[in-house]
């Protein structure tokens, strides 16, 4: 472990000392709503955000564009669209939308809006997230993610239902953000009565604002955008960081928790790791923890936190601890800006993000582990002294935060824009070259983006929507590969069981995997009855048929280690998707579990994903000379090495992992896709 240097002997653990420039370093101070203990109401007014009431309204009056910038817990995201619903801008049958990069900050924040309104869920407030609509069409105040407000352009491109929009979390630079900014732009100059509301904790206001001023002219008096600062008391917080280099930052977290446990001092604790498997790690050492030391008077409350579990658990994080302990979330970046959780009082940040890197070579996204940016290490910092002092411990040197870049490269430099492309084709965006992206992609990304649309027939040589795929591909919510699939699988009599492998796709990992004990053999076995050599995505079949054929039990799942919760997920999914193939006539058909016509289907939307068996015993993409490994949860792992493989995801970590594996035949690649293959490729 490394050493600490101590300050005094009442703060614990020991870290080299804070940094008294805290607060002249950052653009805003941080702000939480300390009245916890009050009526909604009185808690509303006392929010930082209420004293700027009247020079909100004024300038969404004057401007058309209105950039508030201030601290995170000001009252932003929850108060602006009451305070305009109340000003009478939601006349004549319009509403206000507010974009969330997340579901779970949409769902968190409608309902704690609704409350305020004393109204129920799903009428004058609500939300609507993928999968997941809780509106109805006389909803005053939306909570929506950015995905579904890109969808809606695509039948309403002026946005002619809503009088405002905000944009929430700019700062955060979404793939989603980044888009809707472009056409909110293109939009404003057609809807001189629309109104757009940026609300962002850190943020360049200044290039934001250059951005959607429609000034033409060199007098200031014409701009159309302008900057509100919001400022607001906020509690002093405390910044230590370690004197010496840690080489295990897991560890070092676990030992801070366990020394501010040990140091008496009473207060949540939220701590910064990267990723699902390093914050399992740190749940299941607390959890042996609280065993060895079950005599203890206040005990430790592990709870994990990160985008891959179900809104029900990640909701965990946001309940009081039980009396008698205290609140540890160990969180990846999703707690960084997207959500306040109340009760944090101590901060430990490990300094690294795992970021998705897009590989256009490979056509897959590289999940690299990098350290922070300056502005997330603040914006972390700002997690703590919400509701008193606070304090922060920095698992890196002073020096080391010195030399971090000022900000994080926005998701557009650096994901795969296919399905982005196809939806700006949807709203008539043509030359998408010439699309005015805030921050340019690299023209490789979108060069890829435009043969791969070409190589589904989503587009023709022309770069337009086809009529017989783009046009309905890019009103699903699906990906473009797995819309074509659903598509053909409609044309060859297979799209019931389609539709259940597309909702299984949509799911962690529909098995339960004991990590401890005898039930790890037992639970193999068992899932050995839905496992088959044709590959993973005919076992997503196998298990969901068996959940619909024994009437949806949550028994029967135990029995076999299938995750009730997951397959509940999987059952609403495909409900939904369901709905969405009557409203665009897609036929529901099955093919009666004929495995030769749902395998051709899913090679119609994957053959571009192909692997074949090298000589040397490892697989190659068609075309790359890039060894590829099946991924550890694959059923074929267990089985004979088939000679040709398609696979739905790519994955670059340590090495080059293939996920969703179908074993297939060349010449089903000719049949499938005739205008991509030709007999020499194969």
């Amino acid at each position: 472990m490394s050493s600490f240097r101590f300050k005094n002997a009442d703060e614990k653990p020991g870290y080299g000392e804070e940094d008294s420039n805290f607060e002249s370093a950052i653009s805003s101070s941080f702000v939480y709503n300390p009245y916890m203990s009050l009526d909604l109401q009185s808690q509303r007014n006392k929010l930082p955000i209420t004293k700027y009431r009247n020079e909100v309204l004024y300038l969404c009056e004057k401007f058309q564009t209105l950039i508030l910038v201030g601290s995170t817990g000001s009252g932003k995201s929850t108060q602006v669209s009451q305070m305009l619903l109340d000003s009478g801008l939601c006349q004549c049958d319009k509403s206000i939308v507010i974009t969330e990069p997340r579901k779970i900050s949409a769902i968190t924040l409608a309902t704690r809006v609704a409350q305020e309104q004393k109204t129920n869920l799903g009428q004058l407030v609500g939300y609507s997230v993928r999968f997941d609509n809780c509106c109805q069409p006389d909803t005053k105040i939306k909570y929506i993610t950015e995905g579904i407000l890109l969808n809606e352009m695509m039948s309403n491109p002026l946005l002619v239902n809503y009088s405002v929009i905000i944009l929430d979390e700019i700062h955060e630079r979404s793939l989603m953000t980044d888009i809707l900014m472009g056409l909110i732009k293109k939009v404003l100059k057609k809807r001189p009565t629309l109104r757009l509301i940026i609300l962002s904790a850190t943020l360049d206001s200044s290039q934001l604002k250059s951005y959607f001023n429609l000034n033409q002219s060199n007098d200031p008096v014409n701009d159309t955008a302008t900057v509100l600062g919001i400022e607001g008391r906020s509690y002093p917080t405390k910044i230590y960081y370690i004197k010496d280099p840690t080489p295990n930052y897991v560890d070092e977290s676990i030992n801070t928790v366990l020394k501010i446990q040990q140091g008496g001092t009473s207060g949540d604790i939220l701590v910064f790791l990267t990723g699902k498997e390093e914050i399992m790690q740190a749940v299941n050492t607390l959890d042996d923890y609280n065993i060895k030391n079950s005599n203890e008077k206040i005990k430790l409350l592990p709870i994990p936190m990160h985008g891959t579990l179900t809104n029900d658990e990640q909701l965990k994080a946001f309940r009081p601890a039980p009396r008698g302990y205290r609140k540890v979330v160990f969180s990846t970046n999703v707690a960084e800006t997207s959500v306040t959780i109340s009760g944090i009082v101590h901060v430990i940040d490990c300094g690294f993000v795992k970021l998705k890197w897009f590989n256009s070579k490979f056509g897959a996204d590289s999940l690299i582990t990098v350290p922070i940016s300056k502005a997330s290490a603040i914006q972390r910092a700002g997690r703590a002294g919400r509701e008193r002092p606070g304090k922060v411990y920095r698992l890196y040197t002073k020096e080391a935060y010195q030399n971090l870049i000022n900000a994080t490269p926005p998701e557009m430099m650096r994901s795969d824009l296919t399905d982005v492309t196809l939806q700006l084709k949807a709203i008539y965006i043509n030359n998408v070259l010439r699309f005015p992206f805030l921050s340019p992609p690299p023209a490789k990304n979108l060069l890829y983006a435009m043969e791969m649309l070409k190589a589904l027939e989503a587009i023709d040589k022309l770069g337009n929507l086809t009529d017989s795929f783009g046009t309905i591909m890019a009103e699903l919510p699906l990906p473009a590969k797995h819309s074509r699939i659903l598509l053909k699988s409609a044309e060859m009599g297979c799209s019931s069981e389609i539709i259940s492998i597309l909702a299984m796709l949509q799911l962690q990992d529909a098995f339960v995997r004991p990590k401890y004990g005898a039930t790890i053999q037992k639970a193999k076995i068992q899932h050995r009855n839905f496992e088959v050599a044709e590959g993973d995505l005919l076992t997503l079949l196998n298990i969901y048929n068996g959940f619909e054929k024994n009437q949806y039990s949550q028994p029967w799942c135990h029995r076999f280690f299938i995750n009730y919760n997951e397959l509940c997920k999987a059952r609403k999914i495909r409900s939904h998707l369901i709905d969405l193939m009557r409203t665009s006539k897609i036929p529901l058909k099955s093919c009666k579990g004929n495995t030769r016509i749902i395998v051709k289907s899913i090679a119609s939307g994957l053959f571009k994903n192909a692997a074949y068996l090298h000589y040397t015993g490892v697989y190659r993409s068609v075309g790359l000379d890039e060894d590829l490994f099946f991924h550890p949860k694959s059923v074929l792992n267990y089985v004979n090495q088939p000679q040709w493989v398609l696979y739905d995801e790519l994955l670059e970590t340590t090495k080059t992992y293939i996920k969703n594996l179908v074993e297939i035949t060349p010449s089903l690649l000719l049949e499938v896709a005739p205008h991509y293959f030709s007999t020499p490729t194969l």
